[in-house]
């Protein structure tokens, strides 16, 4: 078990129950947050509702790779998509833009209790067909039309005795392939400057986002590359070698550890309209 808690660029999750014969994926976790979002509750739900949402989503993800849930037991996973065990995870779904915004705001910030430096156990459940002690996620949506801020909402579920921590970054450290990355190139380091590329640009706008981001290296990944070379004074030849690699990864790494958080008790409620598209939960 580490000594204090980190936000891991990528987790790895199990596309099942634990013991069934499922592909493992890995993705980063910030992404992994967004899924799990997006899959689990609505983007028209109150901002108030979807933060305290995400907050216990993260924090649930955190403690299971702080106890090394499955880790320790063999498993070559961090958590699971299965509801039975853990949160939903679908493979290839579609992120909702505003889920995407606010969970890049607090993708490391965990919920503890008061003395605690360890990610709580935030169990939820969706408050209308199953339901738990811990969080009602359709519960907070009425919290938070109530004009509750999120820590009161988590307040209400988890307790008064809580505290929210800000977790350190640990960027994910890739070797450069060997051979810069151009037109036609296609692999997984594609997709990793793919990735990077389209976080950077929501701090740097000249630079134009890549969809899909499918570790194809078309005209599209070609154009970013450009603009970003020439937004941090590189040759803009559009071919990511070492220099531009290690410069992707720098600029990826200093927005990450310098992500601007909002007050945690902001209240910008947001019409609650549209049916709920979440899943049925028998979380154990």
């Amino acid at each position: 078990m580490p000594v204090t808690p980190v936000i891991p660029e990528y987790i790895t999750v199990h596309l099942g129950p634990p013991d069934s014969a499922a592909e493992n994926v890995t993705v980063s976790f910030p992404e992994y947050i967004k899924n799990v979002a997006s899959s689990e509750i609505y983007p028209t739900w109150p901002e108030n509702s979807i933060r305290a949402n995400v907050y216990a989503q993260v924090t649930f993800a955190l403690n299971r790779i702080y106890t090394e849930w499955y880790r320790s037991r063999g498993y070559p996973f961090d958590i699971t998509s299965s509801t039975s065990y853990d949160q939903k995870f679908i493979k290839n779904s579609n992120i909702f833009e505003n889920v995407s915004e606010i969970v890049d705001d607090i993708f490391n910030r965990y919920v503890v209790k008061q003395g605690s430096q360890n990610p709580y156990f935030t169990e939820y459940c969706n408050g209308t067909t199953v339901t738990c002690s811990g969080l009602s996620q359709w519960g907070t949506v009425s919290l938070a039309n109530q004009g509750k801020t999120p820590y009161e909402i988590l307040q209400y579920y988890y307790g008064n005795d809580i505290d929210i921590k800000t977790a350190p970054i640990l960027p994910y450290v890739e070797s450069y392939p060997g051979e810069p990355l151009r037109l036609g190139s296609r692999d997984y380091e594609v997709r990793l400057i793919q990735q990077r590329l389209n976080r950077i640009a929501r701090n740097f706008p000249a630079i134009p986002k890549i969809n899909p981001v499918d570790g194809v290296f078309g005209e599209q990944t070609e154009n970013a590359v450009n603009a970003f070379q020439r937004v941090f004074n590189l040759n803009p030849d559009g071919i990511v070698g070492i220099g531009t690699w290690d410069a992707l990864y720098d600029a990826y790494v200093g927005i990450l550890r310098t992500v601007p958080q909002k007050y945690f008790n902001d209240t910008v409620n947001v019409p609650n309209v549209g049916q709920y598209p979440g899943y049925n939960y028998q979380r154990s």
